[in-house]
């Protein structure tokens, strides 16, 4: 099978792709820490490409993903099987769910995802401020108008005005 060999040299050394048969692949989309990740497993009848392939998110790795959204995947990735009958598209529908994996998983609701970035967003405010601390501390005009009040009309301090008392 032309299309198998392909396969197996495009995807050699990559991890999220594993042959489950010689007729049948998973492609893991997204890192295996994502909270959005998913996992695609196509299989060929012995029809394919003339028929479509049997495209499946039933694996165990989609479990917290919700079945409206696995469907509205298999929906959109139908869509590219019927552009692509009588193809192999099996490297097409990996790439095109690859290239389209946040629009996939848009309405996927991600805890961890949301609170990380909640927590950014409060946190980098917080920056700002401190880099406005520094500056009040070099004198602003009317502090230096201030100290040179207190001068004598020359505009010098009182001599030993900065002396550190070090004799005692």
């Amino acid at each position: 099978q032309m299309e198998l060999e392909a396969l197996r040299s495009i995807y050699e050394g990559d991890l999220c792709f594993r042959e489950l048969s010689p007729v049948s692949f998973q492609y893991r989309i997204g890192e295996s820490g994502d909270p959005k990740a998913f996992l695609i497993e196509v299989s060929w009848p012995e029809t394919y490409p003339q028929t479509a392939p049997v495209i499946s998110m039933d694996a165990f790795f989609n479990n917290t993903i919700s079945s409206s959204i696995k469907q509205s995947i298999l929906d959109k990735l139908m869509v590219e099987v019927e552009a692509n009958l009588g193809t192999a598209m099996t490297y097409t529908l990996f790439e095109y769910a690859k290239d389209n994996k946040e629009v996939f998983m848009e309405n996927q609701p991600v805890n961890t995802v949301t609170s990380v970035s909640n927590s950014i967003s409060i946190g980098t405010p917080d920056v700002p401020p401190s880099k406005k601390k520094e500056k009040k501390e070099q004198l602003s005009k009317t502090q230096k108008r201030k100290l040179a009040d207190k001068t004598d009309n020359k505009g010098e301090l009182p001599r030993g005005w900065n002396w550190v008392d070090v004799i005692k």
